[in-house]
């Protein structure tokens, strides 16, 4: 069995044990952040930031402004732009990939190896195992950006002068306001992939087969940006999950615009309550016989 469960009630010393809920949530995060899986992808998004200073540093020409990723030809002026360059070049596949593998395993994973079975005879209920389940995912979204923004944080530290920052706005902030912008980025981030974890939770409700599940995430990630690319379909692009994976540009200017960061949350707001209602109405149905 994955995932433990325990009774609220007193122990032998007269504390209080956690009821569950808290309980199964313990044990999910310990079982997700135990796997080398789990590890073997955070090493992989924080390995990203690496390469791209250090090709930077040991190219023998500046790079031509306009050229390759956003801010990539700011990196040997201030070290500082390494991890938002870094976080501009792992949203569109990078960490939707691995953000697809977690969420896609939450259901069809504990199927697939005879355990989900065991899960619904605890005294945690289908809606309460769904909401552990997703917190999980949302607890892998948010150690993943922080792995690509501390990675490239020390990265640019180490290999590149650190100074005041020049904003897309034109103004210059300090070395620590502009760390707390590169926060503001991951967390923007962060938020952009919760509609993906809940929609790769939906999936993972239809099959027994977690390959299945990640791999049908993935794509309709990879759908969604084609789709957003299309002017031919620009009436849709406001109600695709990946609209404004991108549009943190505005935590780049001074005074900050919160306009941006809103819509997404809006967005991202409005996938997880439809996709979480419908992964609850199939899963609640569901015959589990493994």
């Amino acid at each position: 069995m994955t995932l433990s469960a325990k009774v609220a009630g007193p122990d032998r010393e007269g504390a209080v044990r956690p009821g569950p809920g808290w309980a199964l949530l313990g044990s999910e995060l310990l079982v997700l952040f135990r796997r080398l899986r789990t590890w073997a992808m955070l090493l992989a998004l924080a390995a990203v930031p690496v390469l791209i200073a250090v090709a930077v540093k040991l190219s023998s020409r500046p790079t031509t402004p306009g050229r390759g990723p956003l801010f990539l030809d700011r990196i040997t002026q201030n070290g500082l732009f390494v991890a938002v360059t870094a976080l501009v070049v792992c949203v569109p596949l990078f960490l939707p990939l691995t953000v697809g593998v977690v969420a896609g395993d939450t259901i069809a994973g504990e199927a697939n190896l005879g355990t989900l079975r065991y899960l619904l005879l605890a005294p945690a209920g289908r809606i309460r195992l769904l909401l552990v389940k997703y917190a999980g995912a949302v607890a892998f979204c948010f150690a993943a950006t922080t792995a690509v923004t501390a990675s490239g944080a020390l990265a640019g530290v180490v290999l590149f002068p650190v100074g005041p920052v020049t904003l897309l706005s034109g103004d210059t902030i300090s070395v620590g306001e502009s760390a707390l912008r590169s926060l503001l980025i991951a967390a923007y981030i962060t938020v952009s992939l919760l509609g993906l974890s809940a929609i790769g939770l939906l999936i993972s409700t239809f099959t027994d087969v977690p390959v299945g599940a990640m791999a049908a995430t993935i794509v309709l990630s990879v759908v969604s940006q084609v789709l957003d690319n299309l002017p031919q379909l620009e009436w849709l692009h406001p109600w695709l999950f990946s609209h404004h994976w991108l549009g943190f540009a505005d935590l780049l200017r001074q005074p900050v615009s919160w306009t941006s960061f809103g819509l997404n949350a809006l967005l991202q707001t409005g996938y997880i309550v439809v996709c979480g209602a419908l992964a609850y109405a199939k899963f609640s149905n569901k015959d589990v016989l493994s």
